[in-house]
């Protein structure tokens, strides 16, 4: 599972940092970034490799989006090792052991769950009032999102709309620090369990 998770990241931070193509009809240009969410102390608005120089705001949020993402799914994968880590299983799932020895260890319908769990939380956390990936606008009407990765989908709350704009950007900043984090958090853990150090950061069961 840390393989697959160390190969998914790669992939899609490769996906995430490609050239995109030239927008040809109404993408907005030269959009100022600095004041984007996400240019916070203490780099501000980092872009050393000029990926969104150009100022193509569709880009730059869909770049956004992917980095969120990405952070949502270390944020899962940082909690995953720690619990497991901390030798907590399933019932059944006793001898199964953490991080990468538990790739050889599977059985094989274990692995069939997981897969039917990762596309079923694929197909559910996405806009619903749009098509499979936001691929069109389907037939539900306008779409009661206020951002890319908004997928409550006028179901949940948790008193969002309760919020200020403010708040609603305090709250918004601090996923995307959070899951800036666990990425690296999640790759540093895989790293030391690969260099056989990893019980010098993480004692047997803490």
């Amino acid at each position: 599972m840390m393989k697959l998770a160390l190969l998914a990241t790669l992939a899609g931070s490769a996906a995430a940092f490609a050239p995109a193509k030239v927008a040809q009809s109404s993408t907005a240009l030269n959009a100022d970034f600095s004041k984007e969410l996400g240019a916070q102390m203490p780099l501000g608005f980092w872009d050393p490799l000029g990926i969104v120089a150009d100022g193509d705001k569709d880009n730059f949020d869909r770049l956004r989006w992917v980095e969120l993402k990405h952070g949502r799914i270390a944020m899962l994968a940082v909690t995953g090792y720690l619990v497991t880590y901390a030798g907590v299983r399933f019932p059944g799932a006793e001898n199964i052991p953490s991080g990468f020895a538990a790739l050889d260890n599977l059985p094989g319908m274990v692995w069939a769950q997981m897969i039917a769990t990762w596309t079923m939380m694929e197909a559910a956390n996405q806009d619903q009032f749009k098509g499979p990936w936001g691929t069109n606008q389907n037939a539900l009407g306008e779409s009661p999102a206020e951002f890319k990765g908004d997928f409550r989908n006028g179901f949940i709350d948790f008193g969002w709309d309760k919020l200020s704009p403010d708040q609603k950007m305090r709250k918004r900043a601090i996923e995307l620090n959070q899951g800036r984090a666990a990425q690296m958090g999640i790759l540093g853990l895989m790293v030391h369990e690969k260099l056989g150090n990893v019980d010098n950061l993480l004692p047997p069961h803490f």
